[in-house]
């Protein structure tokens, strides 16, 4: 792969800012002025005042170019059985998403995102307008080998990097990650699994569905690759290199600097926060500006927002992967918007507070009022 604007040093991150506190305490107070009773709205309101904070405005302004960037991988460790599916289907879903027919395409223009997808390691060649960025064909099976070269690492991170600039550079203000690639819920649960310190029976999930054979098999590789793994708790890029992959690279890389950027980031599933994971070991602070789209069923997923602190904003029993879940959460992120952005106040509607200074009403009005104590 070869790409001026890739970033020859990766791995390198420049300290990450947090969002705004003064936009983020403004839009509290705005929140207590509008026409509704403080707090009625819950969560809504917490995440207008985030959206406040991530724009360093209040009130916040409607997204405008929310984009999905969908990163492709094969892994070898599909060979081993843990997956419901034939590695052939990435391929054939990168296609899928190219024409427009997959799931994310479809939530997409519901909540009003334009897709790009990204072949990162797929096994067979994909359309041209894809693989720019290609940095192998499929990576290595992690039960007993490393998933890519260290030079494949930082290539696949800076791949990342630069997508996360090429999207922001075009006026992207949200951006969200998504996935593709058969068996790659067990490169991720191995992350999750190793960075928490979890044990694999306790993270191992159905993945595409498999029965309990294919379970059983899942959770002995990633047994083993967590064995390879672990010497390199530490070394984040050490970790992708031995237990992850091409696209968990790409993603961490552009999970990292789109806060670097300071774009907020809707988080998908297992997949994606597995890379956001390691992305905060990348770039401390990252997690700031990310929120939980939604909770996957995959056990290690609810493991991994525990360790990040996020709270998904929907729970509906989704693992498809492909960004769906954050896309299904976006129109609640919009809906957090307007309502901070376009509610009136109770003075601009003329609407009574139910509240009248007390001495405003008379001395019989006033509450009674209590002795004081002996000098």
């Amino acid at each position: 792969m070869t790409d001026e604007s890739v970033h020859t040093d990766a791995a390198w991150f420049d300290p990450i800012t947090p969002p705004d506190p003064h936009a983020r305490a403004a839009a509290h107070e705005r929140q207590l002025s509008l026409t509704k009773p403080a707090g009625s709205l819950g969560r809504l309101e917490e995440l207008g005042e985030w959206i406040s904070a991530c724009q360093g405005a209040c009130p916040p302004a409607q997204f405008a170019r929310p984009r999905v960037v969908v990163f492709a991988g094969d892994h070898g460790v599909a060979q081993a059985g843990v997956s419901a599916y034939p590695a052939e289907v990435t391929a054939q879903m990168v296609a899928n998403f190219v024409a427009g027919g997959a799931a994310v395409n479809a939530l997409a223009a519901v909540a009003g995102a334009g897709v790009r997808v990204v072949d990162m390691s797929v096994a067979s060649d994909t359309d041209p307008s894809v693989s720019q960025y290609k940095v192998r064909r499929s990576s290595g099976a992690i039960d007993r080998e490393d998933a890519m070269t260290h030079d494949e690492t930082l290539a696949a991170l800076g791949a990342g990097r630069a997508i996360a600039d090429a999207e922001i550079d075009s006026g992207a203000d949200l951006l969200i990650a998504g996935d593709m690639g058969i068996g790659n819920t067990t490169p991720a649960t191995a992350l999750v699994a190793t960075l928490t310190d979890t044990e694999p029976v306790a993270a191992v999930g159905r993945g595409t569905g498999v029965d309990d054979a294919g379970w059983m098999r899942k959770t002995a590789a990633i047994r083993d690759a967590m064995r390879r793994a672990r010497p390199f708790m530490r070394d984040a890029v050490g970790l992708l290199r031995t237990a992850g992959g091409a696209d968990f690279a790409a993603t961490a890389g552009f999970l990292a600097q789109a806060s670097l950027r300071r774009t907020p980031v809707v988080l998908d599933g297992l997949v994606v926060t597995a890379a956001a994971l390691v992305a905060e070991e990348l770039a401390f602070g990252a997690k700031h500006w990310w929120v939980a789209g939604h909770r996957s069923t995959e056990p290690a997923h609810s493991i991994a927002l525990s360790r990040l602190g996020l709270e998904p904003l929907l729970e509906l029993d989704m693992r498809l992967g492909e960004g769906s879940g954050a896309l299904a959460a976006l129109p609640i992120v919009r809906g957090a918007v307007a309502a901070l952005a376009e509610m009136s106040t109770f003075t601009e509607a003329g609407v009574s507070t139910g509240t009248t200074p007390a001495d405003d009403l008379g001395p019989a009005a006033a509450p009674e009022s209590v002795p004081a104590p002996d000098a």
